[in-house]
């Protein structure tokens, strides 16, 4: 999620108006807005916890315009999760309708995870739960379903490679559950570096050698 140019319709934080004529944003952009703000506060270091304060002065509203738009932090940290959620699974989706090869396929899934994670540095402090320590355990609860969708979906390109199994085969599982295992400490380990450790790094060379068998 990157920052835009987005107008604003909120009374800044200090009281006084806006300039004459500034333009009304379009229904559901100041939502974007907020979302987009939040997730570049979690990309600077230190941030793993966002006050809704922080967050009101940074788009130089007050907090009381920030909630016209979310009930709490929470709904905005779900907020970011569908994000996520929703750009990830569409291309999980794609790949595996497109790709035949098991090993490529998942091989695939896991390099568009990590390749989204270091496109959008603050959304991986909240899929490896670094921003959610001091929120609901809601919010870690769906991310670890999130996680666990993905390995369901590694479980499911590998299977293809069993053409006679209805069900995926306990290598299998095991596999898909390496990979995810993988990829949760890449992401892990770009958060913790201060984003400086990139989670693509030696990608191709490590995921050959962990799909050697497949």
């Amino acid at each position: 999620m990157h920052s835009d140019d987005l107008e604003t319709d909120d009374t800044p934080a200090d009281g006084q108006g806006g300039s004459i004529g500034r333009k009304r944003p379009k229904p559901g952009e100041r939502r974007v807005q907020i979302l987009q703000t939040l997730a570049a506060m979690l990309e600077q270091p230190g941030a793993e916890r966002v006050t809704t304060a922080a967050l009101a002065a940074r788009l130089q509203v007050s907090e009381a315009a920030l909630y016209r738009h979310f009930a709490s932090k929470a709904q905005m940290f779900e907020g970011l999760i569908e994000f996520i959620e929703s750009s990830v699974f569409g291309l999980v989706q794609q790949i595996t309708q497109r790709e035949s090869n098991p090993s490529q396929c998942a091989a695939r899934l896991v390099t568009m995870l990590l390749q989204f994670g270091e496109k959008n540095p603050g959304m991986v402090r909240v899929m490896v739960g670094d921003a959610l320590v001091f929120e609901h355990e809601r919010l870690q609860q769906r991310m670890n379903l999130f996680f666990d969708k993905f390995d369901a979906a590694l479980r499911q390109a590998l299977r293809e490679a069993v053409p006679t199994s209805d069900t995926p085969t306990t290598d299998t599982n095991v596999l898909a559950g390496v990979l995810t295992a993988f990829a949760v400490g890449r992401l892990q380990r770009f958060a913790r570096s201060g984003f400086r450790r990139v989670p693509t790094e030696q990608l191709d060379a490590a995921l050959v050698l962990l799909l050697a068998d497949a």
